[in-house]
């Protein structure tokens, strides 16, 4: 199978520090890549790398059979790349059906861009459709910034999904979660990859091993292993760095 997002070798320095030490990773279509690591390992700064946020100093990155490597964040979201945060990045005092219409414009032509909302076909199609996928009937008309912290990550990962991406990559979507939120984020990415594939951060070890195809583990800047979460699971040097074992 051709994967659909690859690094070679990519890393970056900060002074003295080398926060991302040469790491190189396919992930495949439709399925759920996840990078664990201990606090301060550079899952967040690798992201940040993927995403464009920051420029490589070394090594590249390849988007569906494309060098991405020096592509800025909207550059990349053309061409098939979308991210969330850590911190929920929402517009809190519009409503729901608000924030999605915002996010779903991308999908019309910029001649389009001064049209009334209703006018505006394809966009308006994709914001009815992620309202039924995500089952946010009862909150269209309600103001975001009054929605739970679970509905609020859920509301992001629909609104990431508006651009339809290849590649969707979540940061810590569970994080601050109720233990019910947790179990239908859970259940909500492990449906998403019918249509992404999905590059994911996660604390929560519960999570990474019940949803993931292929596990990532980075330690100081390098990765340390990587394969299918029970090989993960069962490495000497993964137990060491990250489950406090041996």
């Amino acid at each position: 199978m051709t994967p659909i997002l690859q690094t070679d070798r990519l890393g970056i320095s900060f002074g003295g520090l080398r926060a991302v030490d040469a790491i190189s990773f396919d992930a495949l279509p439709n399925q759920i890549t996840t990078v664990i690591g201990p606090n301060g390992a550079g899952k967040t700064t690798l992201f940040n790398l993927i995403s464009g946020a920051l420029k490589p100093g070394s090594g590249s990155v390849n988007l569906d059979g494309r060098d991405v490597t020096r592509a800025g964040p909207a550059e990349l979201q053309r061409a098939g790349l979308a991210r969330s945060f850590q911190i929920t990045n929402l517009f809190f005092d519009m409503t729901v059906r608000e924030n999605l219409r915002l996010a779903t414009q991308v999908l019309e032509p910029a001649s389009h861009l001064m049209r009334p909302l209703r006018r505006t076909g394809r966009a308006a199609n994709k914001v009815d459709e992620l309202i039924a996928r995500f089952e946010l009937h009862d909150k269209v008309h309600e103001q975001v910034g009054y929605l739970s912290h679970g509905e609020q990550r859920r509301l992001e990962i629909a609104m990431c999904l508006a651009c339809e991406p290849k590649v969707l990559m979540l940061d810590e979507p569970t994080q601050g979660m109720s233990h019910a939120d947790t179990e239908e984020t859970e259940a909500l990415i492990r449906g998403l990859t019918d249509h992404v594939s999905i590059l994911l951060i996660e604390h929560d070890i519960g999570i990474v091993m019940a949803v993931s195809d292929h596990v990532i583990v980075m330690h100081q800047g390098q990765k340390i292993a990587d394969g299918t979460p029970t090989e993960v699971r069962a490495n000497p040097a993964v137990q060491a760095a990250y489950f406090g074992h041996g």
